[in-house]
């Protein structure tokens, strides 16, 4: 059975993580959580003290940013954790100020040039699940298998908020909508790779469908390919 790339892309707290990590452990790919990787860049500049909440110091980003190593380990469980610089930083990097922060450097073309680079690099040899903003476009616009996954903005900030809340973190439903609002419209609006629909990705829409159902959706797209 040949190897392909599966390139999912979509709008923020949709499901793309959930859906890939699926397929890729179904299948026996290599997943790569590249929202996760712009989280790992934020909380780096934060932990630095070149983000706040109305400025980022971009000159000392820059400077940095060659040194910013980023990698992926399965634990124990069975579940993948991000790696920043040889910390497992999974925890720390699923607050919301640190989401926010992600998708504010997310905009910044260096940012994403370099971490284009290292996503690239992985996917050499294939075998691959990647979720994004920008994977089909812009990282693989040669994957086999593009999906652009979707939901409305109400249901995903349920989905996001009950996933803090989970995480005993203090959120509030109202905050959480908003920040879902503002992600979308810095996402879909920014110069450097904005997100859009690959025009040969198939749509996904998952408002209305289960956690089983949009797996098995997937699952027959992925077949469909191989």
């Amino acid at each position: 059975m040949k190897r392909i790339i599966v390139a999912i892309d979509g709008h923020s707290s949709c499901g793309k993580s959930t859906m890939a990590k699926a397929l890729a452990k179904s299948v026996g790919y290599i997943y790569v959580d590249t929202g996760a990787m712009y989280r790992a860049v934020a909380l780096y500049a934060i932990r630095n003290g070149w983000m706040t909440e109305d400025f980022i110091d971009e000159v000392e980003l820059k400077k940095h940013i060659g040194t910013i190593k980023i990698h992926f380990q399965t634990n124990v469980e069975g579940l993948q954790e991000t790696y920043l610089n040889d910390e497992n930083v999974e925890k720390e990097i699923r607050s919301l100020e640190v989401g926010n922060g992600a998708s504010r450097v997310s905009t910044i073309g260096f940012v994403r040039q370099e971490l284009v680079r290292q996503q690239q690099a992985m996917g050499v040899e294939k075998g691959i699940v990647m979720d994004g903003r920008d994977i089909g476009t812009v990282v693989f616009p040669q994957a086999e298998l593009k999906v652009f996954v979707t939901a409305s903005a109400e249901v995903r900030a349920q989905r996001r908020y009950d996933e803090l809340r989970a995480k005993n973190m203090d959120v509030n439903y109202e905050d959480v909508l908003a920040n879902v609002k503002e992600r979308d419209e810095r996402d879909t609006t920014r110069a450097e790779s904005p997100l859009r629909k690959a025009d040969d990705a198939y749509v996904l829409d998952n408002t209305n469908l289960t956690l089983e159902e949009q797996n098995e959706k997937l699952k027959e797209l992925f077949e469909e390919k191989v």
